[in-house]
């Protein structure tokens, strides 16, 4: 028996996906059960179908469902009513109903037509891959700020299909698809719904300001901000921990972090820069998605340096390189300066590609986050990147004010060191704001 159950408008609007986690598993804890749908053949696929196949299984299994059968629907166009066509889509009901499943999922978008057909004739909840993805961000975000992302891109995704079946909407089973604000009743209806985005839309608005405050510290105490971005599950999150000492959450699955997250670092030459791990990029990632999460992105358009972290064992290097080229893009991050890492050199094959891509991209470097390797001559290669962050002094300090000694010392690093009879004379190199704010002999 599925757990179900009534949440009055307060709840249910109020709610995101902390309440709700406990409608998507049975009374007994077992996994929902789902049927893949793949269509495939009505355009230009950029990746081969089984690299299609195997990215749709990740997702599915990230979200926590149980894999019963997958079905490749070769197609010429895509039909206006079913997507698929009424024969497929008749063709999948035998099959949901012989294994059993508790819901059919699209690897395409699907318009609220569509979805409400399909599940009429199918006879069990469909969803499609925006919704898929939405369910994975409802269960990673963490932060303040990522919940009211995820409830404002799932509030604009239901918003369209409030109209029609009533059935569709009062299917409150619980699972996927129906996490956090996903699971609305009925009676929630599009005023309501529209007045909600419209408060998380404020929200959105006044962590932005905060954002742009701590910003605005940051320039004034001109500390670099670097960003990693790239594909899902390329170890962006455990270069992070690597290099900072930080605990981000670190699993291999796909969007296992959703959450900004920024940590300080020190370079060999004592300069400190900010670095921030931002969400990962995904084949074909919904155009939606991309708008709803662009807070989230702003430290990448805030960046002085990006850092395109790939993972160099995958056989789809190239192809995910050209994804995340294509939303950085969309973006309008393509002119940031971006230092590529080829990180898992660790792994089988590895070495190989990144040997070949070392030839396309010769500013890239071979690390391993795991293992360590590489990582000091990356600190090595940002302190290069990042010396117009820096000046080089020449300061006399009397003997009576060492503490500014120590603090060119902790700060910069020390190229030179006279002890002279009225103090001692130096020559170092340290960050910009630092050297502004000291009594400068002469610059150099």
């Amino acid at each position: 028996m599925r757990i179900s159950g009534k949440l009055n408008n307060e709840d249910t609007l109020r709610s995101a996906a902390g309440y709700l986690h406990y409608l998507n598993h049975n009374l007994d804890g077992a996994m929902e059960k789902a049927l893949l749908v793949i269509p495939y053949g009505y355009k230009r696929h950029d990746w081969d179908l089984e690299d299609i196949i195997s990215e749709l299984e990740d997702l599915v299994q990230s979200a926590g469902i149980d894999i019963q059968e997958k079905t490749i629907c070769r197609i010429k166009e895509i039909n206006a009513f079913y997507y698929i066509g009424k024969g497929k889509a008749f063709e999948i009901k035998e099959k949901a109903h012989d294994k059993h499943v508790d819901v059919v999922i699209f690897n395409s978008d699907l318009t609220p037509g569509q979805q409400r057909t399909c599940e009429e004739i199918i006879g069990v909840k469909v969803i499609d891959r925006t919704q898929l993805i939405l369910d994975i961000f409802a269960q990673r975000a963490k932060s303040n700020e990522g919940k009211i992302q995820v409830e404002l891109a799932q509030l604009n995704y239901i918003l369209p299909r409030l109209t029609g079946s009533a059935k569709y909407l009062s299917r409150l089973a619980g699972g996927i698809g129906t996490r956090g604000p996903g699971e609305q009743k009925l009676e929630i209806d599009r005023r309501r719904i529209k007045e909600k985005i419209s408060k998380l839309k404020t929200d959105l608005e006044i962590l932005k300001r905060q954002r742009k405050s701590l910003r605005i510290q940051r320039k004034r105490n001109d500390l670099p901000l670097l960003s990693l971005v790239g594909y899902t599950n390329s170890g962006k999150s455990s270069l992070l921990n690597k290099l900072t000492g930080s605990e981000a959450i670190v699993e291999n699955r796909l969007f296992s972090t959703l959450d900004a997250l920024t940590r300080r670092l020190a370079l060999p030459n004592h300069q400190k820069i900010l670095l921030t791990d931002t969400v990962g990029f995904l084949h074909n990632l919904p155009h939606n998605l991309i708008e709803s999460f662009k807070s989230t992105l702003e430290e990448a358009q805030e960046a002085d340096l990006l850092l395109h972290v790939v993972d160099a064992s995958s056989h789809l290097l190239l192809e995910k390189i050209k994804d995340v080229n294509k939303v950085l893009k969309e973006l309008k991050l393509e002119e940031k300066p971006v230092l590529m890492i080829l990180n898992k050199i660790d792994k089988p094959g590895a070495r190989k590609n990144a040997k070949k891509m070392e030839l396309e991209f010769p500013d890239s470097i071979m690390v391993s986050a795991l293992s360590g390797y590489g990582l000091n001559k990356l600190k090595d290669l940002l302190e290069k990147k990042l010396k117009y962050f820096t000046k080089t002094i020449e300061i006399l300090i009397p003997f009576n004010q060492m503490n500014i000694l120590d603090m060119i010392s902790r700060e910069g690093e020390v190229l030179e060191r006279e002890y002279i009879e009225t103090g001692v004379k130096l020559k170092a190199r340290i960050p910009t704001h630092l050297a502004n704010n000291l009594k400068i002999v002469s610059g150099v």
